[in-house]
């Protein structure tokens, strides 16, 4: 396959799934990742994507996101370790808010059932894994609801944020890194988002690796506003060493 064809098929592959990495696309075309990084840095210059660490994106899809059955499917055996390495930042007792997001989902589904903290949510997916803790005093944030994300969002979810004070907020994100800080496409939810880290004494984020240097349209947050990353080891070490310089631990599941 000659250059121009092969970069024509990434440029499809980016559209219809929203992304592409470099390692796969080495993989599938059988070339080496340097040939694939050219590729892409010839469709860059085109303005046909927006190269992203680990790979590219389609151009003009700052907002581009995909749906919770997506979500929940992708990176799952990173998220999993991300959730059970989350465990251990959970109070014994003390408040908790959960954002929307589906690896904080997945930490939801992690909790003993014998947990007894209080859980602050405006996560449907969230909400409805816990429902069943009897330990649990959950409270279910109000407000429109997302379809895409099942999220609740607008005034009355501010408003519920702005009259407590949780002892850990557990965030999600679709896009972090140093310069761009923290992303989401949606600007109802980057507001809640914001809401919670406001409500919160201690911000972990929760976010896979293949976020890193993402950026999307609505930004809720810089990177010193988290005190622990909790990745995956696709993280490049190099790259945890300089958010940890910003002051943000990092731990990589």
């Amino acid at each position: 396959m000659y250059a121009p064809e092969r970069q024509q098929e990434i440029l499809r592959l980016a559209r219809d799934g929203g992304r592409v990495d470099v390692l796969s696309l080495a993989e599938e075309f059988k070339v080496t990742a340097e040939t694939i990084r050219r590729d892409l840095k010839a469709l860059d210059r085109a303005g046909l994507v927006r190269r992203v660490h680990g790979g590219a994106i389609p151009a003009g899809r700052l907002d581009f996101e995909p749906d919770l059955a997506e979500r929940e499917g992708t990176a799952a055996d990173e998220k999993d370790r991300i959730a059970r390495a989350a465990l251990a930042e959970l109070p014994i007792e003390g408040s908790v808010i959960l954002d929307a997001g589906s690896t904080v989902a997945r930490l939801a589904a992690s909790l003993p059932l014998e947990s007894t903290f209080t859980v602050v949510t405006h996560g449907l997916p969230t909400a409805a894994r816990l429902a069943d803790h009897p330990g649990i005093q959950l409270h279910l944030i109000g407000g429109r609801v997302r379809s895409r994300t099942r999220a609740a969002v607008d005034a009355w979810a501010l408003r519920a944020y702005a009259e407590i004070r949780a002892d850990v907020l557990f965030v999600a994100a679709n896009g972090f890194s140093a310069e761009a800080g923290l992303t989401t496409p949606d600007l109802a939810e980057a507001a809640v988002k914001r809401a919670a880290i406001g409500a919160a004494r201690r911000v972990v984020l929760l976010a896979d690796s293949a976020k890193h240097g993402q950026e999307h349209f609505a930004r809720f947050g810089d990177l010193d506003d988290v005190d622990l990353l909790i990745t995956d080891t696709g993280l490049d070490p190099e790259d945890a060493a300089a958010i940890e310089s910003g002051g943000t631990e990092v731990i990589r599941a």
